[in-house]
């Protein structure tokens, strides 16, 4: 039997730490005791910090790895899609594969437990079947012409037969509505919904907003200069125009588990919108990524007045300096201070595990669980510094 005790144990089923507490686990990794020490004086291991459960990253983009600081920052929506559309294929497959398994081992040995990959391609696929992380991969699609909806429906489902043949959890998923025809939208949401998940990148910037609701802008421009199709201009949010494309793949309620990544600009209307149709929605949160493209971050205190499910993601390296789940929570933080460890671990931890179906599996210290245990260094009592770390214990 194995023993590790902190000066604070989030086990996430309770409100708060124990102070002073332990956690045993046998050699499996299985929780089989939690409670507070008698005397942390006599522990032979004391993390002088606080141990958590798994992390759970609920978005990121591993294949995108090859693309650490490779970017400029502050160039807004138009200017990151034309950087990835300049560097994406700049590396050798060989380099890129060094990469995906270099940052597979640094998020595994931070803690990271599970995680939701984005993956346009199969290059991230023998590397994740490998690792001791679960993870969820989402088959991203793209496809602004009409008239290419069957071909691209087709390619991704040919992609979904060598995920499956690695025996991945993988389904497609369509990536925005700017990069998207409307039947593409709903024709890889039908699909997708098959599997019970959906993940979406939605209302990441004002550029994508005023895009849809107005016809105008620099992603806009970009397109029409390039002679591609644009999306129809509705008058309306991409949120709200997503759930009526959704609602064309099939009648709402949605049972299915839907994450919302980004939504810098959610509105009250939006959330009205999303609970109407959606019985089980998760918003992504990734705040570095959100100020390294555009410099602003999601409507926190809103989506918290109205108990949104909030889950955290890195992104992926080109719109982020490191796939740190910890600098993400320190940067929410500091951000909004009246959110506490505890709930931001919520966020990062067991919200993400019910987002995946794996709540009785990851996101939480209890006794026959097997999360992953985390130890977090150089707090300030049981707040982030911008020096704590994380690192895993088992």
């Amino acid at each position: 039997m194995n023993r590790i005790a902190a000066e604070y144990v989030f086990t996430l089923d309770r409100e708060a730490p124990i102070r002073n507490g332990f956690v045993e686990y046998d050699d499996n990794g299985t929780v089989t005791a939690v409670g507070e020490c008698s005397d942390p004086a006599k522990e032979k291991t004391f993390v002088k910090g606080a141990v958590v459960p798994g992390f759970v990253n609920t978005h990121c983009h591993l294949e995108l790895s090859y693309l650490w600081k490779a970017f400029r920052k502050g160039t807004g929506m138009a200017g990151f899609i034309d950087q990835i559309n300049e560097m994406r294929d700049n590396k050798s497959l060989e380099e890129k594969l060094r990469d995906i398994s270099h940052w597979m081992n640094v998020m595994w040995d931070r803690g990271v437990s599970a995680m939701a990959d984005i993956s346009n391609c199969a290059d991230t696929f023998a590397i994740k079947k490998a690792s001791p992380m679960y993870t969820r991969t989402f088959l991203e699609v793209f496809g602004t012409e009409p008239k290419d909806c069957a071909s691209v429906m087709e390619n991704v489902m040919r992609l979904k037969e060598v995920a499956d043949s690695y025996g991945l959890d993988a389904a497609p998923t369509p990536h925005a509505c700017y990069t998207m025809s409307p039947e593409l939208v709903t024709a890889v949401s039908a699909e997708g919904l098959k599997s019970g998940f959906l993940s979406f990148h939605s209302e990441e910037t004002e550029e994508e907003e005023d895009m849809l609701k107005y016809g105008r802008g620099a992603m806009w421009d970009n397109r029409k200069a390039a002679g591609m199709s644009v999306p129809p201009v509705t008058g309306k949010s991409s949120l709200l125009y997503f759930i009526d494309r959704l609602e064309k793949a099939h009648p709402a309620p949605f049972d299915e588990h839907i994450l919302l990544v980004h939504e810098v600009c959610m509105d009250q209307e939006g959330i009205d919108a999303v609970r109407k149709v959606m019985n089980h929605p998760f918003v992504a949160l990734c705040p570095q990524s959100n100020i390294f493209i555009h410099n602003s971050l999601p409507p926190v205190p809103l989506m918290r007045r109205n108990g949104l499910k909030i889950t955290v993601g890195t992104d992926s390296l080109s719109s982020n300096d490191d796939l740190d789940i910890v600098r993400e929570l320190y940067c929410l933080q500091n951000a909004f201070p009246e959110v506490g460890l505890n709930e931001l671990l919520t966020w990062a931890c067991l919200n993400g595990a019910e987002f995946l179906s794996k709540e009785n599996e990851y996101g939480r210290i209890a006794v026959g669980m097997k999360p992953g245990l985390v130890a977090v260094e150089n707090l300030d009592g049981d707040r982030l510094t911008s020096e704590s770390r994380s690192h895993r214990i088992v």
